[in-house]
């Protein structure tokens, strides 16, 4: 990041270095205090950019699997173009309005993801298949693991900085990687890409690309292979695209069995509405119970409004925060959708004015009468959950499209259901939070079932 006699510059890092456009974006924090201006990229330095990353060579493996090994721990933990790392994680706060906390939680987690994402990526290859066709095995005839291309592009979101650690197995994978950086949070892949390219991968291999929308869809263009973040509108745009990942709501679930005792299992059940501030696509929006809801609401409800409403730099801080327009959005929207539900909390608003011209989005919790309630499909980026009955009877339907079920229950027949049911992503058995994620385990499938493919190499 360089720095002007004004605001700080967060220019574009293209193929030759950092660009500063003449078109740039003033980027401000949740109470309107300006942070940076962003250098905007016009629509022919997409097209060329994209052109030099085909153009460029891939590192040697060992080279850029050590390469994204430092550039994770810079980071999460050192100086980057000046800045250090406390001094980012501030600023991703103020920005995005993410507890403070959460922003450094992501960034431990990005280093850890870059330390062990050769192991990651190598859990997703098949087992009869080798990494590359100079192995011995291919002269009796094997499967080779091979890119479905060379170059990758992401349109990244701005709800949580952990997720610039997924694109970084393509980099392992030997991909030239692009990404439009969401103009919420532009820093944190600023950052990374910086410490990448410090660390060993040149300019034409990871490239920022902030930009409007007529530039983004060149860099869709312009990539072999692309993932996108967004809500229905991205996921109807991109659904039948054979080169797009479009990567949409998450919808995670809870449900609860009559054969357990909720009470025990309140504190999972909390957190996982609560952590990563209720922005995660891993957040719990729904809680399915066999039996009585509105004692499960209550006692959600009383867990949940018991947490204090922080500024977002606040070492306590759990809550999200928005300008206070924003947040007045929102909590129309809330109450638009949740006609009819039982409020158990939030049913007056969810707004909590600091008086700096941000607001905390404080939790909401409804009560539904029947496991098919359209507000169970609902989700908000803040801790709101909706509460509905379960039954046998209802079956796996209202549990469908959902990113990460956790299943407290004892019925192992349901299990071997829910597991078998292909619009559930994951299955979580037993006090395991909907949030839980570790290097190696798949988020929604492997990202490599997407950039990799097999062929059969035999030679002599």
């Amino acid at each position: 990041m360089s720095t002007t006699a004004e605001l700080p510059a967060l220019d574009a890092l293209g193929p030759t270095g950092a660009y500063h456009t003449h078109e740039r974006q003033t980027i401000t924090d949740v109470a309107g205090n300006p942070l940076a201006e962003l250098s905007l990229v016009p629509k022919l330095y997409v097209t060329r950019a994209m052109a030099a990353l085909h153009k460029a060579e891939t590192l040697g493996v060992d080279e850029r699997l050590a390469a994204l090994a430092r550039a994770g721990e810079a980071h999460a933990t050192g100086t980057v173009d000046g800045v250090p790392a406390a001094q980012h994680q501030f600023i991703v706060s103020r920005a995005s309005g993410m507890p403070i906390s959460v922003v450094r939680s992501a960034g431990e987690a990005i280093a850890r993801s870059a330390a062990e994402v050769y192991r990651s990526v190598q859990y997703a290859r098949p087992v009869g298949a080798v990494n590359h066709w100079r192995d011995p095995l291919t002269r009796t005839g094997r499967a080779v693991w091979t890119r479905r291309g060379d170059v990758f592009a992401v349109h990244a979101p701005g709800n949580h900085p952990g997720v610039h650690g997924l694109w970084l197995e393509a980099l392992a994978l030997g991909y030239r990687v692009a990404v439009r950086p969401s103009r919420r949070d532009p820093f944190t892949p600023h950052r990374l890409i910086s410490a990448l390219r410090a660390a060993g991968f040149g300019d034409d291999q990871v490239v920022l690309l902030p930009c409007g929308y007529d530039a983004a869809d060149e860099i869709l263009r312009g990539a072999d292979l692309a993932m996108a973040y967004g809500g229905e509108d991205v996921m109807r745009k991109f659904a039948g695209y054979s080169t797009m990942l479009p990567q949409g709501p998450g919808r995670s679930k809870i449900l609860l069995t009559a054969d357990v005792d909720w009470r025990e299992h309140l504190d999972v059940i909390a957190a996982s509405i609560s952590h990563e501030g209720g922005r995660a696509c891993v957040n719990t929006t729904a809680v399915f119970v066999q039996g009585d809801t509105a004692p499960v609401a209550r006692a959600i409800a009383e867990r949940l409004a018991a947490i204090p409403s922080l500024p977002p730099e606040d070492e306590h801080a759990v809550l999200p925060v928005l300008p206070l327009a924003d947040a007045q959005t929102v909590e129309r929207h809330l109450l638009a959708r949740a006609a009819g539900a039982v409020p158990w909390l939030g049913g007056d608003g969810v707004v909590d004015d600091l008086g700096d011209g941000s607001a905390v989005l404080r939790p909401a919790v409804h009560e539904l009468d029947r496991p098919d309630a359209e507000q169970a499909g609902v989700e908000l980026a803040f801790p709101c959950v909706w509460v509905a009955p379960w039954t046998p009877e209802a079956a796996l339907e209202p549990l469908k499209d959902t990113l990460v079920l956790t299943a407290i229950t004892h019925d192992t027949h349901l299990v071997d259901r829910l597991v078998a049911e292909p619009t559930i992503a994951n299955v979580y058995v037993g006090d395991h939070p909907t949030y839980w994620i570790e290097p190696g385990i798949p988020h929604d499938g492997y990202l490599a079932d997407f950039l990799m493919r097999t062929k059969a190499v035999i030679r002599d």
